[in-house]
């Protein structure tokens, strides 16, 4: 598959304007929405089970995050990924320190069997997903990314997805073709709920590019990559940072994206 210009992703988000549901964790909720808004997707966050399957079927993408999971949203999460396979609305999930409690891995068994559309955790997540050992802290990752290769593309293989791997280098796989982005800001890491943010950012982007799940994600990444790296030159510390991103993504334009993401084909590992 020969990309796009990846500008070309993003001026589909804008044109599209995606309603991207969003079940995430409470930490994430605000920072998430106001990333989709400044990109050009639209957000709703919602987990109640009584409404849960009529607002996704309404929705343009699903984005599932286990943060801070508890039964009842549990019980919406798999109520929701069910709704989205019904009406073919591609959804991300967002393994959150899925290596952590055998609590997280049964239930982010029971969502993998729900068929994502596209994974994306960091590359501890990653080996946990792909039942390899890897010492996870928390939501952090301890493992490279370099190391997570061969997971990812087992993963993306054995589940028919994407698996989108972030961290100081980002890596995204179909299990075929693989690319790598470069990018962001040491900062980035400072401002919780960043990756949170992300994943519901490339529900948006594949929600708006349907038929081309892996450039669009790809793109997502770039976007992102792109605009944190913009967001840093200006930025004093995690504080200011974060707002330099919301309007670094609100001023991004598709020529700036296509022009200054940092994309490389990787060769089969």
């Amino acid at each position: 598959m020969t990309l796009l210009p990846l500008g070309d992703y993003l001026e589909a988000l804008r044109h599209t304007t995606p309603l991207i549901h969003c079940i995430t964790n409470y930490v994430a909720m605000n920072s998430t929405a106001n990333l989709l808004l400044a990109t050009g997707a639209s957000p709703a966050m919602l987990h109640a089970q009584e409404e849960v399957a009529e607002f996704t079927a309404l929705s343009s993408g699903l984005s599932v995050n286990i943060g801070t999971v508890s039964a009842p949203w549990a019980e919406a999460m798999l109520t929701a990924t069910a709704t989205a396979n019904q009406h073919a609305i591609p959804w991300v999930l967002d393994p959150v320190a899925v290596g952590a409690t055998t609590y997280r891995q049964q239930l982010c068994g029971q969502l993998l069997a729900m068929s994502p559309t596209v994974i994306r955790g960091n590359p501890s997540e990653i080996l946990a997903l792909n039942g390899l050992k890897s010492q996870g802290r928390g939501v952090d990752s301890t493992s490279t990314t370099e190391q997570a290769a061969e997971a990812a593309i087992a993963l993306a293989k054995q589940q028919g997805c994407i698996v989108a791997m972030t961290g100081e280098r980002d890596w995204v796989t179909d299990g075929r073709q693989h690319y790598q982005i470069e990018g962001g800001h040491p900062l980035m890491p400072r401002v919780t709920t960043l990756g949170c943010a992300l994943s519901a950012l490339v529900a948006g982007f594949v929600a708006a590019n349907r038929d081309h799940p892996l450039a669009a994600t790809t793109a997502a990444l770039a976007c992102f990559a792109v605009a944190g790296e913009q967001a840093g030159s200006v930025a004093q510390g995690p504080g200011s940072f974060q707002v330099a991103l919301l309007d670094a993504l609100y001023q991004l334009t598709a020529d700036d994206l296509s022009a200054n993401a940092r994309v490389v084909a990787i060769d089969a590992i």
